[in-house]
Parts: C-alpha cells; structure tokens; sequence
C-alpha cells in the first residue's frame, strides 16, 4: 500500500521531469564562433626536435586563465595533430620564475628580452621551444536564474528550476621565438545555457562550453601546423 501512494505522489512528477528534460535538452547546447587572423598564407612547420608549448595568461592572483583549458588545448595539438608539445607546468617549472604571474611576458618584446638573458636562451634551446602559444581568457558565468529546493516535496525530492549562461572567450596568439614574430591569431566565442531541474532528484542538463571552446581553438591552431 504505501509503495502504491508512493507511486501515485511520483509518478506524475516524473513525468513532469521526463518532459521538462526532452524540452529543454536542447537548451544545453552551445554557440561557438572562431575567429582566426594569420600573417602569412604559408603554413608553420616544426624541425626534428623542435616544440611547441602552450600558455596561459597569468597575471598576479587577480587573473589567471585556466589549467585545465590550456592542458586541453595542449592535449588535443599533441594526440590529434602529432606534435611535439611541452606541457605547461613542466616548461613553468623549467624556466622558474621567468614566467611567474609577476614577472611573465604578456607581449612578444619582452618575450625578446627575457630570450637575451643566457640562462633562459640555454634553456630554449634544450627544449626546442621554436613556438609559444599565449591563450589569454576565461569561462564565466553571466546569467543566474531560479533555483532549487531539496527536502520540501512529499517524498523528500527537490524541487524547482535553475538555469545559467556560461561565456568562454579566448584568445590565442603564436609567437615564433626563431624570427621572434607573431605569426597568428585564434579568437573564440563559445556560449551556452545549463538547467538544473527539481524533481524528486535534481535533473542536470550541463552545457559543455568550455570544451567546445578548446576543441574550437585547438582545431584552428593546428591548421597553422604542416600535418
């Protein structure tokens, strides 16, 4: 008996959730929009031993763009595109504390000047580093609706709704330590809405935005690569 009124109190609700999850399911996914400028038609190509290593923006504790993006365009450049890539933390580390939040090269003249130092240009030569990758951005939040309660329904579900927009906007630049040049730019744009709807147990529908953003990125930088 008391496994029949259980079922009459949620049934409906689960019905209710199974339909609010086919209609906004769709609502999860994203708008992405790349942008990408080069200064030459000709494509960049990497010598026996030479790599690429790619870099986020850090500056002071104040503003950071993300580990975990610049390791996922990192990784997608190395397994998809069959380059020689230095993670980030183990070139940080290498050339510790040239590239620390306080002191990094946001611009290619100072990346000229910290190179005349004899120290940092052994160590360039080591590791092969012919190009940086300076990705400057963030993924924020920029819209927050609704919301959930837990604990107040008949049968101690949740209930209620929430939703949210997440905005990623990188920007990635190539410079070419060799020629010291900027040899091109990738911008992108990727925006989507997350649901978090409340029955009886929370029903998420998650917008990859992030991801789509590196994969976006990642593709464009590795068409300026011979293949």
């Amino acid at each position: 008996m008391l496994i029949n009124l259980f079922f009459r109190i949620t049934h409906p609700i689960l019905l209710a959730g199974a339909a609010f999850s086919l209609l906004f399911l769709s609502g999860c996914s994203t708008l992405s929009i790349v942008d990408e400028q080069k200064s030459s038609s000709i494509k960049l190509e990497l010598a026996p031993g030479q790599s690429i290593v790619v870099l986020g923006r850090r500056h002071g504790n104040s503003y950071e763009t993300e580990p975990d993006f610049i390791n996922c365009i990192s990784n997608n450049i190395a397994n998809t595109a069959r380059l020689s890539v230095i993670q980030e933390q183990v070139f940080l580390d290498a050339f510790y504390p040239w590239f620390e939040p306080r002191i990094a090269p946001l611009k290619l003249p100072p990346i000229n000047k910290a190179l005349k130092k004899p120290i940092v240009a052994k160590k360039i030569k080591k590791l092969g580093v012919r190009y940086i990758v300076w990705v400057d951005g963030s993924t924020e939040t920029v819209d927050t609706k609704g919301s959930i309660t837990c604990g107040m329904t008949p049968s101690g579900g949740c209930i209620g709704f929430k939703s949210w927009d997440k905005l990623s906007s990188y920007e990635a630049t190539i410079w070419d330590l060799k020629h010291l040049t900027e040899k091109g730019k990738v911008k992108v744009d990727s925006k989507g809405s997350s649901y978090v709807i409340g029955v009886v147990a929370p029903i998420p529908l998650i917008a990859q935005v992030k991801d789509v953003a590196c994969k976006g990125i990642s593709n464009r930088l590795k068409g300026f690569f011979d293949q």
